[in-house]
């Protein structure tokens, strides 16, 4: 390297020195002290010596029913919650994004607001929102006539839609993101395919949901990410019991409860790379898949 350029290169890392140590301390070293603790039997429940036990933790693990039942509630949430906070966000992005639309900034900042509000204190206002004989909005379905509404958060059929309720609370960030990538459309797209005679859905199927392609794939990354980590609302509504019938026994509350609960440090730490193997393989998977589907521009293979 040039003087120069060495110069400018120490100057980069003095200044992302806080983020390195902050990363080796905060998460590779603890990243690291959990994959060797899921080779030991190091458990805070019990006065045996600390000791190398091999594979024995992933073998207890595969034979854990818990394991695959929790992460089957997980799968199936995912399910339901992943299409709703892509779309649903990218259709309030696409009208506060419409020029028709008066006072839009008034609307862009109620629906960013709860973004901000303490995610605790807005599960438990939606706890009471859901109440099946008090919340307003059972009181609403009886005032159009639905005489028995649902036990949103203690019925097992509909504790994944009551769930998918309180998640849209905050859905602020992804409509903020998304419609900073709707601005970047280039509105000559919209004049060429109006030209040839494309209507909105040829607008939208045909410009801007190709030139989207790269929020959508943002999106779809983090919230996939998001939800096989789904923990708090759960945790906050059922203080961790999984009910009901286990319907929100999440893979990520068995790890919690596997540390903190019956304090099994060790095999909470296998527990916490298997969420880390399911959770890279989903998003090598996907990311395998955007050179299909996703357009950059200025991508030749685009």
């Amino acid at each position: 390297m040039k003087p120069l350029e060495r110069r400018e290169a120490l100057w980069g890392l003095l200044f992302i020195s806080p983020w390195l140590v902050g990363f080796l301390l905060f998460t590779f070293l603890p990243t690291l002290a959990t994959l060797l603790l899921s080779f030991t039997n190091f458990s805070l429940a019990s006065a045996a010596p600390l000791a190398f036990v091999g594979l024995k933790n992933y073998q207890d693990m595969l034979a854990d029913q818990q394991v695959w039942d929790s992460l089957k509630v997980t799968f199936t949430f995912a399910a339901l919650w992943l299409p709703v906070i892509m779309i649903v966000p990218f259709i309030v992005a696409v009208m506060l994004n419409s020029p028709s639309l008066r006072g839009s900034s008034i609307f862009r900042i109620l629906i960013f607001l709860p973004y901000v509000i303490p995610f605790v204190a807005g599960v438990l206002i939606w706890q009471n929102t859901l109440a099946p004989d008090t919340g307003w909005l059972n009181e609403a379905l009886r005032s159009i006539g639905w005489q028995n509404p649902p036990d949103w958060l203690n019925d097992a059929t509909w504790i994944y839609p009551g769930l998918v309720l309180v998640g849209i609370w905050g859905i602020g960030g992804a409509v903020i993101i998304n419609m900073a990538g709707l601005q970047n459309v280039p509105t000559e797209l919209y004049d060429a395919c109006k030209i040839d005679g494309g209507g909105w859905w040829a607008q939208m199927r045909h410009v801007t949901l190709p030139i989207m392609s790269p929020v959508i794939f943002y999106s779809l990354t983090l919230g996939l990410v998001e939800v096989m980590q789904y923990f708090l609302v759960p945790f906050v509504l059922k203080n961790g019991t999984g009910e009901p019938g286990g319907s929100t026994y999440f893979f990520n509350l068995y790890i919690y409860k596997s540390f903190f609960t019956f304090q099994r440090m060790s095999y909470g730490a296998t527990l916490a790379w298997l969420l880390f193997l399911v959770t890279l393989v989903l998003t090598l998977a996907l990311f395998a898949s955007a050179r299909k589907w996703v357009y950059y521009a200025g991508d030749r293979n685009s």
